[in-house]
C-alpha cells in the first residue's frame, strides 16, 4: 500500500471506491449506512484534508441534513469505529481512510499549511515500538502516529 494524499491520482475513484467499500461493509455486517453517514464520508473523501466536526456540520446544515452538533459527531463516531475515517489527534479533526477495507495502522503526514493529510500504513508491532513493547510485556492496542510538515505543493509555495 502506498501513501495517498499528496500525489496526483484519479480522485473520482477514491470517492466512489471509498463509498463502495463502506456500503459493502455495512450490508455485510447489518449496519445502517444512513444518508448522513454516507454524506459525511463523501465530504471527507472529497476533501483529502483534515476537517473538524463543525466544518462538516456547516456543510450538512446547508444541505438540509442536520444542524445540531450530535448529527456530525454521531456520523463521525460511526465512520471511525468502522474504519472508514480516522481522527487526527493533533488537529482534533477527521480524515477519510485511504485504505478502507485493509487491516492497517496508519501513519499520518499532516501539512501544517493547508491541512492536507497523507495516510501511509505502518506495522507498529514490528519496528522499534513493537520491539520495546515486547521487551516490556506491553500489548499495543492502538497507536496514533502523526508527522507535521509541508506537503510538496506548500513547499513549492514557500520557496517562491
Amino acid at each position: 500500500m502506498d501513501p495517498i494524499g499528496f500525489q496526483a491520482h484519479d480522485h473520482s475513484h477514491c470517492i466512489s471506491d471509498g463509498i463502495a467499500v463502506a456500503d459493502a461493509h455495512c450490508r455485510k455486517h447489518g449496519l445502517q449506512f444512513t444518508p448522513v453517514r454516507r454524506r459525511v464520508l463523501e465530504i471527507l473523501l472529497q476533501a483529502h484534508r483534515a476537517m473538524g466536526a463543525y466544518d462538516l456540520l456547516d456543510i450538512l446544515r446547508t444541505e438540509g441534513l442536520g444542524s445540531q452538533p450530535p448529527v456530525a459527531y454521531r456520523a463521525l463516531d460511526f465512520l471511525v469505529k468502522n474504519g472508514f475515517a480516522h481522527k487526527i489527534e493533533r488537529l482534533n479533526a477527521f480524515v477519510a481512510c485511504s485504505h478502507s477495507g485493509d487491516d492497517h495502522t496508519p501513519i499520518f503526514m499532516i501539512c501544517r499549511s493547508c491541512n492536507m493529510v497523507a495516510e501511509a500504513p505502518s506495522q507498529t508491532t514490528k519496528g522499534r515500538l513493537g520491539v520495546a513493547a515486547r521487551e516490556t510485556g506491553f500489548l499495543i492496542e492502538r497507536t496514533v502516529m502523526e508527522a507535521e510538515g509541508l506537503c510538496p505543493k506548500c513547499q513549492k509555495s514557500e520557496a517562491v
